[in-house]
């Protein structure tokens, strides 16, 4: 299959100031692309240019998007890269973690598209959303994290439906890599180590350009080899997924690994039968 070179393409990154968003910037304008990212924070004069916005926002989304798209004079690549973590048990009431994490990985993408999509369909281009490896493997104690991935990829899938014609659609699906974003997780007494194999950030830009710079926009991208066999065993055979997770789950409650956490206060109890 022919690839798409990247050289002159104006590229517009959510999240630009993140993990992901850095080494994205930098890999990206290696490769010739005009970059632009959107931020909290504004950093108007870096080789990659960052401006501020706040993407929960509503109303400053749209204004941010269109001074991006004219700084590049047009926009071939949108990559919705901003995201949030943090711990929430499903067992426990939606709190304001709940919301951020809904606001940013999920409506905070879906405004960001909707506003970027004239230009992009003027120019036949593409959008690739950076969801997780939970978005089909859900992970206890993380269900904000799982929910809102799972549907970032149900809204890709529907604007593939409506714009498909005219724009390229991809969904890109990391593991764990080491981020700030795993911090109040961590924090919380609740690693995912032992739950979630880490992976170089290396691979999930290099994923993301292959789907960028692919002759036709792949649907779903894998970031490793494990990540295509857990998305196929999470998508083809959920009842085995099911099992694997409950057992390692219960090897580290056997353990003790989640004793000190107060979030999994309840698992620890019914493991242990009180």
């Amino acid at each position: 299959m022919s690839r798409r070179t990247l050289t002159g393409r104006r590229v517009l990154v959510t999240g630009a100031s993140g993990t992901f968003g850095r080494h994205l910037g930098a890999a990206l304008t290696a490769a010739g692309a005009r970059v632009v990212g959107l931020d909290l924070h504004a950093r108007p004069d870096d080789d990659l240019p960052v401006l501020g916005c706040d993407l929960t926002d509503p109303d400053a989304v749209a204004p941010a998007v269109g001074a991006a798209v004219d700084q590049l004079g047009g926009l071939d690549l949108l990559i919705n890269n901003a995201g949030v973590g943090g711990p929430a048990p499903a067992e426990l009431p939606p709190d304001e973690v709940v919301r951020q994490q809904l606001e940013v990985n999920l409506l905070a993408a879906w405004r960001t598209t909707a506003a970027a999509l004239p230009p992009l369909v003027t120019a036949h281009g593409r959008v690739i959303f950076v969801s997780s490896r939970m978005a089909v493997l859900p992970l206890p104690l993380a269900a904000a994290y799982g929910v809102s991935k799972r549907a970032l990829v149900a809204y890709a899938d529907a604007l593939r439906h409506e714009v498909g014609s005219h724009v390229g659609v991809s969904v890109v699906y990391p593991s764990m890599v080491a981020s700030p974003i795993h911090d109040s997780t961590a924090e919380a007494g609740l690693s995912l180590r032992g739950v979630s194999r880490p992976e170089p950030v290396e691979g999930v830009v290099a994923a993301i350009l292959r789907a960028a710079t692919a002759r036709r926009a792949p649907r779903d991208v894998a970031t490793t080899t494990r990540g295509r066999l857990e998305m196929a065993v999470g998508r083809h055979a959920p009842a085995l997924a099911d099992r694997l997770v409950r057992r390692t789950l219960a090897a580290r409650l056997a353990a003790g690994d989640l004793d000190a956490a107060p979030l999994a206060a309840g698992m620890v109890r019914r493991h242990r039968g009180q």
